[in-house]
C-alpha cells in the first residue's frame, strides 16, 4: 500500500481508492532551510544610529491620550458591557499605566544620560586647568 514510511489514512465514508496523505511530521525538512531562511533576512549593511528627540514628551503625550480615551468611554462603560467591549476600556487604563511607568524610566534615562555627559565634559577640561 505504498512505500514505507508513507502515512496514509482513509477517512470514513471514503471509497477504497480514496486515499490521502497525512501532513509530514516536525523535523523531516532539510536542516539547512533554516540557515537559508537566516541568511534571507540577515542584514547586509550596518543598522543607523538610533534618532534622539523628545523622549519624555513623546511618553507623556502618549500617556495622556490613552488616559484621555479612558476617560472619553468611562461614561459609556454601560454600552461597552451590553455589547462585549469592556477591553476598550481597560486597555486604555491600562496604556496609561504603562505609560507611567514609561515616564518613570525616560526619566530615569534622559537623566542618566545628562549626567554621563557631564562626567565626560569634566573629565575633558581637567587636563587643561592643571596646566
Amino acid at each position: 500500500m505504498g512505500r514505507p514510511g508513507d502515512r496514509r489514512e482513509r477517512r470514513a465514508g471514503e471509497s477504497a481508492g480514496a486515499v490521502r496523505k497525512s501532513p509530514p511530521r516536525r523535523g523531516t525538512r532539510k536542516r539547512g532551510h533554516k540557515l537559508a531562511l537566516m541568511a534571507k533576512w540577515t542584514p547586509k549593511h550596518e543598522a543607523p544610529e538610533p534618532l534622539e528627540g523628545p523622549v519624555v514628551a513623546t511618553v507623556t503625550g502618549g500617556t495622556i491620550v490613552w488616559f484621555v480615551l479612558f476617560l472619553v468611554q468611562l461614561p459609556f462603560y454601560g454600552w461597552l458591557h451590553d455589547h462585549g467591549h469592556t477591553w476598550w476600556l481597560w486597555t486604555c487604563l491600562a496604556g496609561g499605566g504603562l505609560g507611567l511607568l514609561g515616564i518613570w524610566y525616560v526619566r530615569k534615562r534622559d537623566a542618566a544620560i545628562k549626567r554621563e555627559a557631564a562626567r565626560r565634559s569634566a573629565r575633558q577640561e581637567e587636563p587643561t586647568s592643571a596646566e
